[in-house]
């Protein structure tokens, strides 16, 4: 930004902790891209409700991404929950309107609709497989749902988080979903499936670099693979897949995709997705 005055709008991401946040490199960037008078900062918030009522009284603040550990119990203190938040149960997003209500929202989903439009892939009629069952799968879960997959199935190891979500989603949804875990499911739910959604700590940095939650020989070249791990850009489940000849779609594109929703919001303008890609993988390998 070249100055900062009474005209600057304030946007921020809260959680406890926030340190490790990428959202100011990717928004900041954004802002300065297109020449607005924005600014995104970091806040570690410990007192949920009084942050909120701080932003409802600014009418500078305009947004706020919401991460760990305040993504549910925010909900209870908003004006307003849009529908798809309501079924995840939990919000990612908050805008402040000009009456200074609140509005939360969640854009994991659509982010993620969002990246396997872009890469070309239909999901209308397709069997999904979910590797996990917690909160962003549960956000991914709903908007795929709603964008007309033929069957999902959810896989985990703890079986009594997987069906809680087979519920939700059965009580919610016109589609077949199935429950089923890694040890007895895994091989025969992926001979299956066309979309393979990997949504455990699995291949992530710095713990589990190198590992999968799928075999490299359970992959054919027919899987749309889209694993939500971001940290290395590419994971060894993507590697794996990429060496089969998978359409891959690596988590990067779903944390851009829900980060250019926010932006859209909140400025009301086209997000410069090539710049926030271009900062968020920067920053990774800074």
């Amino acid at each position: 930004m070249s100055s900062i005055d009474t005209e600057t709008r304030l946007c921020a991401v809260i959680g406890n902790p926030v340190g490790h946040s990428m959202s100011p490199a990717i928004h900041n960037a954004a802002f300065e891209a297109l020449g607005l008078n924005y600014v995104y900062l970091a806040f570690n918030v410990k007192d949920l409700q009084a942050a909120l009522a701080g932003m409802g009284a600014l009418p500078g603040f305009r947004g706020m991404s919401v991460t760990i550990p305040h993504k549910q119990a925010i909900m209870a203190h908003l004006d307003e929950i849009e529908p798809m938040a309501a079924h995840v149960g939990s919000v990612n997003t908050v805008t402040r309107m000009e009456d200074g209500r609140l509005i939360g929202s969640t854009t994991d989903g659509p982010g993620t609709l969002r990246a396997f439009e872009e890469a070309g892939v239909s999901l209308s009629g397709a069997e999904v497989v979910f590797l996990g069952a917690g909160g962003a799968v549960r956000a991914v879960a709903f908007a795929m749902a709603q964008a007309g997959v033929g069957k999902i199935t959810i896989l985990g190891r703890n079986l009594e988080k997987v069906s809680t979500l087979v519920n939700d989603l059965q009580a919610a949804t016109a589609v077949a979903v199935v429950a089923g875990t890694f040890d007895k499911d895994l091989e025969g739910t992926l001979d299956a499936a066309k979309v393979i959604v990997q949504g455990t700590p699995m291949g992530m940095h710095p713990h589990h670099v190198g590992e999968s939650v799928v075999p490299a020989g359970s992959l054919r070249k027919e899987h749309v693979v889209f694993d939500m791990v971001y940290n290395p850009l590419k994971t060894q489940l993507i590697k794996d897949a990429e060496a089969v000849g998978c359409t891959c779609i690596p988590g990067l594109e779903m944390l851009v995709n829900q980060a250019v929703l926010q932006f859209e919001t909140w400025t009301g303008r086209d997000a410069p997705r090539d710049v926030m890609r271009t900062a968020l993988i920067a920053h990774l390998k800074g």
